[in-house]
């Protein structure tokens, strides 16, 4: 189990340590290609990857109980974290700081670590859980973190002397028109139609989305050589710990309360005990918030996983 784990975990820091090695040189150094590779990510990939997701995927026959014993606790973590933050922000702190914070805490890296973990510890059963989970946890998450950052900005706009009009229309203009949330409603849109996508298109859309986990991993080592770690290093600790220790037993008390047991309990609780994913770096240099403070959590929660992983398997284990 541990080596399976480690194996891939050298594989991704391998990858950032790619970003992190042209970071240091004249080639990547600088903001621009930082502001470059997320554009590409954000904006293209992402959006192709969101888009052919949902789709394509089959409403009816997810595992509704499993969705919601994760999802429940999860949502729940996200606005407590960031009603915490916004209460905490100062003037000083970034806008879009408490969304950050809160994103961190509860996105999981579930494609480029969680799937290949899965698979080597459970197999193909336990990988048929796991992909329900994922299906819907890009949509759902990024989903309710734009509509939260969005509300801020425009709160921000308020104060400035906009309208509290204003504000609706910028705030629902903002979270439609976003690269993560309009893919998600076209594809859902074309889901209900049961049309399907032309294979050429869908061989397109598939390319583009492979994308995203490659480019993320080069972007979080680049970012890790241009922000550095210097005066980040407790809110990376209490981002990760929240990720590796707080959120998968909020999941776990959940999924057993539920009567959920076996595979299923433990790949659902493995899929909350998995580092911070990628995508809270993307929306951090999206914002311009917190990208020193987010590269750090998510190097650290990873190298934590190590120990955290194998820990909340074995515990899971004996509770089904």
């Amino acid at each position: 189990m541990t080596t399976v784990i480690i194996a891939r975990l050298a594989a991704i820091f391998a990858v950032i340590a790619i970003g992190y090695g042209f970071g240091r040189t004249r080639l990547l150094r600088g903001e621009q290609p930082l502001e470059a590779l997320t554009a590409v990510a954000f904006y293209i990939l992402t959006p192709a990857l969101l888009f052919r997701l949902t789709a394509t995927i089959d409403l009816g026959d997810l595992p509704w109980v499993v969705i919601l014993v994760y999802f429940g606790p999860t949502v729940g973590l996200l606005f407590v974290v960031y009603l915490w933050q916004r209460y905490r922000r100062t003037p000083e702190d970034p806008v879009a700081g408490p969304g950050i914070r809160a994103i961190s805490v509860t996105f999981s890296n579930s494609v480029q670590l969680g799937i290949p973990v899965v698979v080597g510890i459970f197999g193909d059963e336990g990988l048929a859980v796991h992909v329900a989970i994922v299906s819907v946890h890009a949509l759902t998450l990024l989903t309710i973190l734009t509509v939260l950052v969005e509300l801020d900005l425009a709160r921000a706009d308020t104060t400035r002397g906009g309208s509290v009009l204003s504000t609706a229309f910028t705030t629902a203009k903002r979270t439609v028109l976003h690269p993560v949330v309009l893919p998600v409603i076209v594809g859902l849109v074309w889901n209900v139609t049961n049309l399907r996508i032309p294979d050429p298109v869908d061989d397109v859309l598939q390319t583009l989305g492979q994308g995203v986990v490659p480019v993320c991993l080069v972007l979080i080592g680049l970012s890790l050589a241009h922000y550095g770690v210097t005066g980040v290093g407790w809110p990376a600790l209490w981002l990760g710990a929240a990720k590796l220790v707080l959120m998968p037993a909020l999941v776990l008390g959940v999924a057993y309360a539920a009567g959920v047991r076996g595979i299923a309990l433990e790949v659902t609780v493995l899929f909350a005990a998995l580092p911070i994913g990628s995508n809270a770096l993307l929306f951090a240099q999206r914002y311009k918030a917190l990208e020193a403070e987010t590269t750090a959590a998510i190097v650290a929660s990873t190298l934590a996983f190590v120990v955290t992983g194998p820990a909340w398997i074995l515990a899971t284990h004996a509770l089904s």
